[in-house]
């Protein structure tokens, strides 16, 4: 965290100017598109600066890097909400979900982690339904079971209890845990009923869960760098 903390002072910096303006979400514009993405982007020149070769041979940095591609449109589709554009970013962000379930792979499986996880995807799901209609009934089942699957194979790199674990992975399931709270705060104040604060917390929570997962695929690098020269 040291060596990359000055790497992502531009990513703070972009995050500082989206709170300090807080523009209105009544009055969306190509301008207030760009200050919301704005700290995506900086997430992508921290994994380029990196290098082209880092990307290409670490697989799961490079699927990372896709995700904050989608997420970064996701964005930008989302500031267009009330036109019409809310299921263009559901999908956007449920493309994320699936890159990022790939980055963090299937190993270890953990299958008390998954049924864990389950439980609370389908808790979530089983509260929304009754405020659910139309498509969006299918269209959030879905991306609860992607969001929730990766949340599972986050926590499940773990292991806190084998002492098996790396900063690498603990970065990226804390960053796994926070995406799911801004989800969940998204779809209870579009669904359900006004949430107190929704947009700070749901923008406080989606920054800090894309800088902790994008800074897990730079340590995996370091990670893999020293098992090579082991």
């Amino acid at each position: 965290v040291k060596s990359e903390g000055p790497k992502l002072v531009p990513f703070f910096k972009a995050t500082c100017v989206y709170f300090v303006l807080w523009l209105p979400t009544s009055s969306p514009s190509w301008f207030s598109a760009l200050i919301k993405c704005l700290p995506i982007f900086c997430l992508w020149v921290f994994l380029l600066a990196h290098g082209i070769n880092f990307l290409v041979s670490h697989r799961s940095a490079s699927r990372i890097l896709a995700g904050l591609i989608f997420s970064a449109v996701g964005d930008a589709f989302l500031i267009w909400q009330e036109q019409g554009y809310f299921i263009h970013g559901l999908l956007m962000f449920a493309i994320t979900h699936i890159l990022y379930s790939s980055a963090f792979v299937m190993k270890p499986l953990d299958l008390k982690a998954g049924l864990l996880m389950g439980v609370v995807s389908s808790s979530c799901y089983a509260f929304l339904y009754s405020y659910l209609s139309g498509p969006f009934t299918y269209l959030v089942a879905v991306y609860i079971a992607l969001i929730g699957f990766m949340g599972w194979r986050a926590v499940a790199g773990v292991q806190l209890c084998n002492d098996l674990w790396t900063w690498t992975k603990l970065s990226a399931c804390v960053g796994a845990m926070l995406f799911m709270v801004s989800d969940l705060t998204i779809a209870l104040n579009e669904f359900c009923f006004p949430v107190p604060y929704s947009r700070f917390i749901i923008m406080a929570t989606y920054y800090a869960a894309q800088m902790l997962i994008a800074l897990s695929a730079v340590e995996t690098r370091d990670e893999e760098d020293f098992r090579k020269r082991s």
